[in-house]
């Protein structure tokens, strides 16, 4: 079967198995997601793609630990998650991720006007800076679910909450969002 049709968990297999050409696949296919990721995570930080790169090194170092029967993605999602918490805890920092609008508050399309695309640009720079008020713990399910398009399962094994919590924090994370929006005299 071509690498490309390969399953990310048959690639791991590989790997497991002495195949080291099936982890460069692997990195082929989540080092630019999980540099988006890190970008929104880590504010867009300088350091974002020597971190990935840790986390590359440290998902191969540690392939053996994955269970080939579970699903790929949330596992190497997690290596990243706690490198990215580690960078803030080391830094001090709250994450506040890119935020777009448009995922979030879905509009019918228009056609090209200069007006709506600065109207927009303007909304996506309140929302994000609306997100600053935002706890953590509801904008990291929220580019979780919204930018990395993860399912709720997913994005509990990442975070290491149940998959109700995570519902729960996604519903409180949008309220909470349109509440600070709103109470920042913004308007969609």
């Amino acid at each position: 079967m071509p690498e490309s049709q390969t399953t990310d968990e048959e690639l791991a297999r590989q790997v497991q198995t002495g195949h080291m050409a099936s982890f460069a696949e692997l990195v082929r296919r989540y080092q630019d997601k999980l540099l988006r990721y890190g970008s929104r995570f880590l504010r867009g930080s300088p350091d974002v793609e020597d971190i990935v790169q840790e986390v590359m090194i440290k998902a191969y170092r540690n392939i053996n630990s994955y269970n080939t029967q579970q699903r790929f993605s949330p596992w190497i999602y997690r290596i990243a998650h706690n490198a990215f918490v580690d960078v803030l805890k080391r830094r001090h920092l709250e994450a506040v991720p890119f935020f777009n609008p448009d995922e979030l508050w879905p509009h019918p399309q228009a056609t090209d006007n200069p007006v709506l695309d600065t109207d927009r640009t303007l909304i996506r720079q309140q929302l994000e800076k609306c997100l600053n008020d935002l706890a953590a713990k509801y904008r990291e399910p929220l580019v979780l679910r919204y930018f990395d398009d993860l399912s709720y399962k997913e994005i509990s094994n990442i975070l290491r909450i149940p998959v109700g919590t995570v519902s729960i924090r996604l519903k409180r994370g949008l309220q909470q969002l349109q509440t600070i929006y709103r109470d920042n005299g913004y308007h969609l």
